[in-house]
């Protein structure tokens, strides 16, 4: 009888160190972060920032992997697909995700389920810029100049339908004037061919544009958000400046694989909340113009539900399609 009782007890024990232990095992193997667009962007630039600080929370390396293509369906493809185990991860402007059930009927991934949110990262103002080559100095003249060309202007979009794209066509409307987007692999790419008069404008995230304003290799002529911000205070505002999609920007957030336990999604958060926490990752967000936004799963998940349908909405009455 005792030493039926002392297995039993050892039985118990086990048991209850096995919630422990699986904690600890959750992360076991280097952890793959995926950025769907090319090297230079919003979201790249946002992953290479915190990767290093998810790397010792997890006690694993976090390798930033970029995966560009199909407006960032590649890469979210990839994530979709992956082990449900929360060691492969996908930052990027979640936008692209919210429109993409839209844009692409016969998507490969349904978002909403292959898909789990671990929390928003960022809020990055779109940065309206021209090349400093042309004429264009401000808003009006922008304004002026594509009543008098009408179609001559070329906007540098991010991919079909990526969220800029979305923008451009957004602000044209409410503008009364015609331009031409243009499809790249990425804001970076999107920016380099407007740098170098390829393109002549672009409506692209502030951590991934304003460099290129500070160098004077673009010429920032308005920004998205509330308010002005402080790395660029001499823009206006969109509102300011009476154009359309005010709040539009690059909403950054973090996913994992559908189907990975809560337990491991609320583990990622959690350090993700401290990495956003820290003084100096909300520094560097911020010198790039952008705003650190943690918050949970769950909130993350009903904007993505809410912008799915919004921007739905958007798609079908601008007639916004993709062939193929």
């Amino acid at each position: 009888m005792v030493l039926g009782s002392i297995r039993v007890a050892l039985v118990a024990a086990a048991i209850t160190l096995l919630p422990s232990l699986s904690t600890a095992q959750e992360f076991t193997r280097p952890v793959r972060l995926i950025v769907p667009f090319a090297p230079g962007g919003t979201s790249d630039i946002l992953a290479r920032l915190i990767s290093p600080k998810l790397s010792a929370a997890l006690g694993q390396p976090v390798v930033v992997e970029n995966k560009p293509g199909a407006a960032g369906n590649l890469g979210a493809d990839t994530v979709a697909k992956a082990q449900p185990d929360g060691h492969t991860l996908l930052l990027m402007d979640v936008g692209s995700l919210a429109t993409a059930p839209s844009l692409f009927p016969e998507l490969s991934y349904n978002v909403e389920k292959d898909l789990a949110p671990v929390g928003m990262v960022m809020f990055g103002p779109y940065v309206l810029a021209v090349s400093p080559t042309s004429s264009i100095t401000s808003v009006k003249t922008l304004v002026d100049y594509a009543k008098a060309n009408p179609g001559k202007l070329a906007v540098a979009t991010s991919g079909v339908g990526a969220m800029n794209h979305i923008t451009a066509v957004q602000i044209a409307k409410g503008l009364g004037i015609e331009w031409k987007t243009v499809p790249y692999k990425g804001g970076s790419a999107a920016s380099r061919a407007v740098v170098s008069g390829e393109s002549q404008v672009i409506i692209n995230g502030a951590p991934a544009t304003l460099p290129f304003v500070t160098n004077k290799q673009l010429t920032g002529i308005a920004v998205s958000g509330d308010e002005r911000i402080k790395s660029a205070s001499d823009l206006p505002t969109f509102k300011e400046a009476g154009l359309a999609a005010t709040d539009a920007g690059t909403w950054q957030g973090l996913l994992t694989t559908g189907g990975t336990p809560p337990a491991t999604v609320a583990r990622l958060n959690a350090e993700l909340q401290k990495v956003l926490a820290m003084p100096d990752i909300q520094e560097k967000i911020a010198e790039q113009g952008g705003l650190a936004r943690p918050g949970s799963p769950d909130d993350f998940k009903a904007w993505l539900s809410t912008n799915i349908k919004s921007f739905g909405t958007v798609i079908r009455d601008a007639g916004i399609k993709i062939d193929g």
